[in-house]
């Protein structure tokens, strides 16, 4: 996977200069920042990629590090003026207790022991301290397209695994976490031409019908 990503590097973040990317990552950063508590401390941001929410974390306050598998992707983030390392989620080179908040985005999708990296989020929490991840819904229509045209062109869905809320839910709970509560946003699919309509479509049922939604995240709190 890390291969995949070192070759789409550069280009990566051309898309969110399209009105669609545009559109997707103002509504899921809303989503992601409505859903947190944390305002400010020492925060990690797993699966990194090129930055974009490491350096949205930064221009919030927080002290933040981003860690990711692809030397490409964490090249583009460096040159933003990011603190981004190389590491692997199944065994993060952080002691117990060293941050305030973990949020991964987009990056679930592409592990195969989803349990043993919420335990290494759980292990470098503080106590009281909170997690967020973020995932792609399969069951949603936005993503039914994505994944169909994966099996013509290759893209990243070709090898990412899905989730539900349930499901994502059940992860942190199983891991010890409390206060576990999730959400979604992007309802409608990529083509969709009312832009303004689908968000305000977002904002008034990111909790009410989160099962359908393309973007999904869960929350949680280390005791």
């Amino acid at each position: 996977m890390a291969e995949y990503f070192d070759r789409i590097a550069n280009r990566y973040d051309e898309w969110y200069r399209t009105k669609t990317g545009s559109y997707v990552d103002r509504i899921e950063k809303w989503l992601v920042f409505s859903m947190l508590r944390s305002k400010s401390g020492k925060a990690l941001d797993l699966g990194c990629g090129t930055g974009n929410y490491t350096l949205e974390l930064k221009k919030r306050g927080f002290d933040v590090v981003g860690l990711d598998a692809s030397e490409g992707m964490l090249e583009v983030a460096r040159k933003k003026g990011l603190e981004c390392i190389k590491g692997d989620a199944y065994s993060l080179p952080f002691p117990e207790g060293s941050f305030d908040l973990v949020l991964s985005v987009t990056m679930f999708e592409f592990l195969h022991e989803p349990e043993k990296a919420v335990a290494e989020i759980n292990r470098v929490l503080k106590p009281g301290g909170e997690v967020l991840i973020a995932t792609m819904n399969g069951r949603s229509a936005w993503f039914f397209f994505k994944r169909l045209k994966s099996l013509f062109v290759e893209t990243a869905y070709r090898y990412a695994r899905f989730y539900t809320p349930a499901e994502l839910e059940g992860l942190l709970r199983n891991a010890g976490f409390v206060e576990v509560e999730s959400a979604g946003v992007i309802y409608f699919p990529s083509f969709w031409p009312f832009l303004g309509l689908a968000e305000g479509v977002d904002r008034k049922f990111h909790r009410r019908c989160k099962g359908l939604a393309a973007f999904i995240a869960v929350r949680g709190v280390k005791p």
